[in-house]
């Protein structure tokens, strides 16, 4: 027997760590933790239930067995993400000579033997847990003391050599969870001394160009320059630091969770790749075949004024998308453009901010991204919207495996596609199930199942799958049935997909799925280790896309500057797919040496119009009557919306009369694209949105025309959103400005269609503008007003709104496009008056949207939507328009600060309509309410009702109210709650109250801190206020003591008829004396309650 040793415990050379590696034919001695079964070794199990980063084996070229020769090993390129950046650190180069390991017959090196054994990295993780759990239990007041307490003993017991193989391990995660921090860090080893005066101010100069990921990746490869004394100080540094930043907080916990011994876990992983030549020459064929399935992507790209479909290497053409931790909803009850569209922008700046935590496709089945453990295997969820990427992304780790640059632990990966899987028919098994798509499996299939951790099976587009995934709810107590319990166990796909997912069949193997939004409750109860959701585009990223599609970069500027100044398509152009609609419906016009401005795509039906146009233009001629081949294939997409099906067989291309064949014209390809699957062939449109607005289009091309009232009256009832987009193009398909172009060539529209359309939408808004009190009512009506905006009839939009008052979507989540929709309709109407937009997270980006037609409103509420400084800009922008009808604003709860407030104070002074402003839980501070004090005074401000109720109003900012409440004619409602006035609380009362030129009818005093004392004070000055009508003093600290006091204040008082005094603390006697005082003046209300009483 053979024992490794342990490694040299002198400090590494370079930044390779030293590997173990079992030779051919070696007989190696484990230890008694070590078991074998069936050639296997017993631990497997344990150690994929904490899989980190995984260590792959390499390709031995050379060994050696004489005492202290240096073994060269070859390995991969990770790219961040092999099995060896366990070992060597995320990011290794690919061949390196290992330092010497020592290999005898039994006798362990005598040098060895007296160099000082370090303590391993299982040790040091039972430290940290052990010490943290000691110190930092959770919700103790001293947990950040404790934390640093305990990070500081751990460093202490462990060695330099530990502290090295740590940092090499977590390398590539340590850059972008210490950003926040790295100039912080770079001042700590200036201070130590590790880094001199040009190595901090490198660092800081990226830092201040804010370039804060190239400033810590320089930082972390100076560290590892400077050797072990500066990688200590770091990591010291990083547990003092844990708690302000969290992924540093979350790598540092991670360790702790990691094991006793993970020296066990790198020697499984390893040998889990050591296979049979027989497995060996089969996994080089399913590379093989793989590679060539995935290597080529097939684009359209615009070149010399015509589209063109060009095969690329995927590798040069892969765009890296977003992809986060995080799912958005699960459960969707409106179409996904919109659900997805809703917030993309906020995710988005997120995302850009590093407040959002992005994960590499090598990155799913690591644990620190696992909402779930299961000791049975890992499952994870990739979900975004159509044509986000999904696919394409499979793809890519598909052909990174076959080609040896991630999951090198998985010895083979299956893919599927749903769509596939729908042309089967009958019960299977998953043996037949694979042996289907990889025939050379036949005569070992069985032996590479009996390895489940090295398998990983990927399942794409959920969305596709005609069957049901039916998971068991873990959670119920229950044990639950396996339906698929072995891979020779015939049952429906389904099952056998199901089965996996939960790991009832082949425990141990990994799952990935990927799927559209909007069956994402279907795995609800399912195990799922990690969701992720692919979050598109971002940044720059986008004008990439336009500059790669076309050769003419004078055209793609034309197009993304197009795109980036018009609201509704730039919210759009964070999707591939639309994208490429983008570019393949924009191309040909900016393409035009004289083109008409009117001509230009501004709504989304128009940009699906043109698209159409442009198919038309270059394939109508191919075939006698497109129209009728449109009507056909509309009434296919029709019904394909309406039972939420996107994929299409022969039959359904028979059954419409489509005649499928292996060729479709050129007319139809761009249409429909056709791939072939193993049992059957299936068609789909390139998009959602296409196969939608061929739907719509159907309805204008039907030869006699019947009721279509009744069609669209059902279809905007439904409530799953399915309808949503569609109904939008037909409104927009009623306008000739969307049908210019394609009646060209499909002649004109039906009249009566038209008419009937645009009566509809005429009666729907109406009707659905008194139905807002829900959420779905407000959705509802919301839509209606884009069927206004894509229809682009103003006639229609005025007799549709004549009689609607009042626009409230408070609390309805709205898009910049539904801002843009809102405002249009504004402009167009005389009669609303009122915009209520309470809580509808509009922030300023959806702010700027609304700002043309924001003067025409009377009433405006925007409270709680979080617009900040910039927000108020806007708001300034529409108070001074002359033209300005705003009467009541709402600006409460949305972060402005005195910034804020000199901008409003400075468009108050100009404005001659604004009475009532409501500026309460905005930090104003004392400077803000000066401002605002400011223009108050002017003689031209017309503000009656002045909320700033919990604006951190303090003594300072009161004495300038105070001097407005003598000389503001104007000012009759003042709330000042919750605010911390000090004893300037007695004087602000004493003047409304004395001041015979104050006007003030209510005050709001609520929770200002107003003691017994202080209305003996108040009551002390003469009152000669004959205003005061509502006088609130609720929540304070008065006692029975100043109840003679209140009886002289409110008799004082003779206009007063309502006192608030709930929430104080007097006692049942006390309260029942105040009530007798009611008695005394008939009407007068005095509140002494506390509500739960």
């Amino acid at each position: 027997m053979k024992r490794l040793p342990r490694p040299q415990t002198s400090e590494p050379q370079s930044l390779e760590t030293p590997v173990v590696i079992m030779a051919e034919g070696d007989d190696l001695d484990w230890g008694p933790s070590w078991g074998k079964r069936d050639g296997k070794l017993t631990l497997i199990g344990k150690v994929f239930k904490k899989l980190r980063p995984v260590v792959t084996a390499p390709i031995l070229k050379q060994v050696q067995t004489e005492c202290r020769v240096p073994i060269e090993c070859e390995l991969p390129h990770s790219g961040g993400s092999c099995m060896g950046d366990a070992v060597l650190g995320p990011g290794a180069d690919g061949s390196r000579e290992i330092p010497p390991v020592q290999v005898s017959s039994g006798k362990e090196s005598p040098s060895l033997g007296q160099a000082r054994e370090p303590q391993n990295l299982g040790m040091l993780i039972d430290t940290m847990a052990e010490v943290t759990n000691k110190t930092c239990t959770p919700g103790t007041s001293t947990s950040r003391e404790n934390t640093e307490s305990a990070g500081a003993e751990l460093l202490k017991r462990c060695d330099d050599y530990q502290l090295f193989q740590l940092t090499n391990f977590y390398r590539e995660r340590l850059k972008p969870a210490m950003e926040q921090g790295v100039e912080e860090l770079s001042i700590i080893m200036r201070k130590e001394g590790y880094f001199n005066r040009q190595e901090h101010e490198k660092v800081s100069e990226l830092v201040e160009k804010r370039n804060r990921a190239d400033g810590s990746k320089l930082f972390l490869s100076l560290v590892m320059e400077k050797g072990s004394g500066s990688r200590r100080v770091m990591w010291e540094s990083f547990v003092k630091m844990r708690n302000d930043f969290h992924k540093l907080d979350k790598i540092l916990k991670e360790i702790q969770e990691l094991g006793p011994n993970p020296y066990e876990y790198m020697n499984i992983v390893q040998n889990l790749c050591v296979l049979s030549s027989q497995l060996m020459d089969v996994q080089q064929k399913h590379k093989e075949t793989l590679q060539a399935q995935t290597e080529t992507l097939t684009v359209k790209t615009m070149q010399m004024k015509k589209e063109k479909v060009e095969v690329f290497q995927l590798i040069d053409r892969y765009a890296e998308l977003t992809v986060i931790s995080t799912i958005r909803d699960r459960r969707l009850v409106e179409h996904e453009l919109l659900a997805r569209g809703r917030d993309h922008e906020e995710w988005r700046e997120k995302c850009l901010r590093r407040e959002l935590e992005k994960i590499r496709t090598d990155q799913l089945f690591q644990s620190s991204f696992s909402r779930r453990k299961s000791k049975l295997g890992r499952s994870a969820v990739v979900a975004g919207v159509a044509g986000i990427g999904k696919t394409t992304m499979v793809q890519k780790i598909v052909y990174d495996w076959a080609t040896g640059k991630i999951y090198q632990h998985f010895q083979f990966v299956f893919i599927f596609k749903f769509r596939d899987l729908n042309s089967i028919n009958c019960r299977i098994n998953l043996r037949e199930l694979i042996l289907d798509s990889y025939p050379y499996f036949v005569n070992i299939l069985g032996e590479v199942l009996k390895n489940p951790e090295g398998l990983l099976f990927i399942f794409d587009s959920l969305d596709e799958f005609n069957g049901r995934i039916d998971v068991a709810d873990s959670g119920r107590g229950t044990e639950s049935q396996h339906k698929c319990p072995d891979p020779e166990f015939r049952c429906e796909v389904s099952d056998i997909v199901s089965s996996l997912i939960q790991h009832q069949l082949l425990p141990g193997c990994s799952v990935l799925v990927t799927t559209r939004p909007t069956v994402l409750h279907s795995l609800e109860k399912a195990e799922i280790s990690v969701w992720a959701e692919i979050l598109g585009l971002v940044g720059e990223e986008r004008k990439d896309y336009f500059t790669r599609f076309f050769d003419d970069q004078a055209v793609a500027a034309a197009v993304f500057k197009h795109v980036e100044e018009n609201y509704i398509l730039s919210t759009m152009s964070y999707n591939p797919s639309y994208c490429s609609i983008l570019c393949m419906a924009l191309g040909p016009y900016f393409t035009q040496r004289h083109r008409d401005p009117q001509r230009v795509p501004k709504t989304i039906t128009q940009l699906y119009s043109y698209y159409i146009y442009n198919i038309l233009k270059n394939h109508g001629r191919e075939i006698e009557s497109p129209r009728e081949v449109l009507l056909r294939l509309g009434q296919m997409a029709f019904m394909g919306v309406a039972k939420k099906k996107i994929v299409f067989t022969d039959g359904d291309l028979i059954k419409y009369n489509l005649q499928p064949s292996q060729f479709l014209s050129g007319f139809l390809v761009e249409f429909l694209e056709r791939e072939d699957c193993a049992r059957s062939v299936v068609y789909t449109f390139p998009h959602l949105t296409i196969q939608e607005f061929v739907a719509a289009l159907a309805q204008f091309l039907i030869p006699h025309p019947g009721d279509i009232l009744k069609l669209l009256t059902e279809a905007h009832s439904t409530t799953d959103g399915r309808f949503e987009i569609f109904l939008r193009f037909v409104a927009g398909l009623s306008s000739p400005l969307s049908t210019w172009g394609l009646t060209e060539f499909l002649g004109p529209f039906p009249h009566q269609t038209i008419c009937q359309v645009i009566d509809w939408v005429n009666a729907e808004v109406k009707r659905q503008a008194g139905n807002t009190w829900s959420e779905a009512g407000k959705r509802s009506f919301l839509n209606t007003l884009h069927y206004l905006f894509e229809s682009h009839n103003p006639a229609l939009a005025q007799k549709a709104l004549e009689s609607v008052e009042m626009i409230s979507l408070r609390r309805l989540r709205l898009t910049p496009i539904d801002c843009a929709v809102v405002s249009h309709v504004i402009k167009l109407s005389d009669t609303t008056k009122h915009l209520d937009l309470w809580n509808c997270y509009i922030q300023c980006e959806g702010l700027q949207r609304l700002g043309p037609g924001l003067h025409n409103c009377q009433e405006l509420g925007l409270d709680s939507n979080n617009l900040g400084d910039p927000g108020v800009k806007l708001i300034s922008v529409a108070l001074r328009n002359p033209a300005c009808k705003i009467q009541k604003l709402g600006l409460g709860y949305n972060g402005l600060s005195e910034s804020g407030a000199k901008e409003l104070a400075s468009a108050l002074s100009a404005n001659r309509s604004l009475t009532d402003l409501n500026l309460s839980g905005n930090k104003l501070g004392d400077s803000g309410v000066k401002l605002i004090s400011a223009a108050l005074r002017h003689s031209d401000c017309k503000i009656q009702i002045l909320r700033l109720d919990n604006v951190g109003l303090t003594r300072s900012g009161v004495e300038d109210l105070i001097s407005v409440l003598g000389t503001n004619r104007s000012l009759t409602i003042l709330e000042l709650c919750s605010n911390n006035l000090e004893d300037s609380r007695v004087k602000l009362a004493c003047e409304a109250l004395r001041n015979p030129d104050c006007k003030i009818q209510r005050l709001g005093l609520w929770d200002v801190g107003l003691t017994d004392s202080d209305i003996e004070d108040i009551v002390s000055s003469p009152t000669t206020n004959q205003s005061l009508t509502e006088l609130n003093l609720g929540k304070n600290v008065l006692t029975d003591r100043s109840l003679p006091a209140l009886r002289c204040l409110i008799q004082s008082l003779p206009s007063l008829a309502s006192i608030e005094l709930g929430w104080n603390s007097f006692s049942s006697e006390g309260k029942n004396q105040l009530k007798t005082l009611q008695q005394t003046r008939p009407g007068l209300i005095i509140s002494c309650e506390n509500r739960n009483e």
